[in-house]
């Protein structure tokens, strides 16, 4: 029997990407999903591939923050209880800073941040009430270390660190648990949707994107980091050297930014 067996697993940004293949990871490990994103016949698309007959689908905009409350309430009411909340929704940017509107910024943070708070704040108390519950929360690398054109991204993932490391100083007596997951380049369509100065997507594939790590491999990472009860893993390749160099040596990893191929 899986560790995951019977559990519970809410994924957002469900609907392609990281998040569906850990749909996949955590249905192959025997778990109950709750897939949310905004495409629905996205995610019915995922849910019929997953192969749970009693998966639950419920659409959900991270950007929305007074529905999300009212979310919780729904998904609670048809599941019966969340064992683990996967943030994993939200939308990358590829613009310098001087050439982004402050609306822009103010997306990024609210989807990224804001919105992956509020969904938290909304199911603590149903994680504390039961006094078990697991938070994955799947920032980035740039939640480490900021990289061009990714100003208010990088931010937002800032900010996830600050807030789930504190989080989690909070209510682990109450045995919630918190593991952060920073990614480096995953293969996915995130920079085609990535949002330029003007708030367009930017409709391309990034070559680092394209070439970067297998979905499904980083999904495996995760199930054994969570499974591990890891309170932080990173995952990628080459760009992990960056994680250290930043450390050891902050001034070469200063000057290295400056021509770091980042899209």
């Amino acid at each position: 029997m899986s560790y995951f067996t019977n559990k519970t697993v809410w994924i957002t940004g469900a609907s392609s990407g990281i998040g569906e293949a850990l749909a996949h990871a955590f249905a192959a490990a025997g778990a109950r999903l709750i897939l949310s994103a905004r495409n629905i016949a996205e995610l019915q698309r995922v849910a019929d591939e997953c192969g749970r007959k009693d998966t639950i689908i419920h659409p959900l905009d991270l950007g929305n923050h007074d529905s999300l409350p009212g979310v919780v309430q729904d998904v609670l009411a048809k599941a019966g209880q969340v064992d683990i909340l996967v943030n994993n929704g939200g939308i990358s940017q590829r613009s310098l800073a001087k050439d982004t509107s402050f609306e822009v910024d103010k997306k990024l943070i609210n989807v990224n941040l804001l919105g992956t708070i509020c969904l938290t704040k909304a199911i603590l108390p149903h994680f504390l009430q039961r006094k078990t519950g697991h938070f994955i929360v799947i920032t980035s690398l740039t939640g480490k270390f900021g990289t061009p054109l990714r100003s208010s991204y990088a931010a937002a993932k800032h900010g996830l660190h600050g807030f789930f490391d504190s989080l989690r100083a909070e209510v682990w007596r109450e045995n919630v648990q918190v593991t952060l997951v920073c990614p480096g380049f995953i293969s996915t369509h995130v920079s085609m949707n990535a949002l330029t100065g003007d708030g367009s997507p930017q409709g391309s594939m990034d070559n680092a994107t394209r070439a970067g790590k297998s979905p499904a491999l980083l999904a495996k990472a995760i199930l054994s980091a969570v499974e591990k009860g890891k309170y932080e893993i990173a995952f990628g390749g080459s760009e992990l050297m960056g994680l250290y160099v930043k450390r050891f040596f902050p001034r070469i990893f200063t000057n290295m930014l400056k021509t770091a191929k980042v899209t």
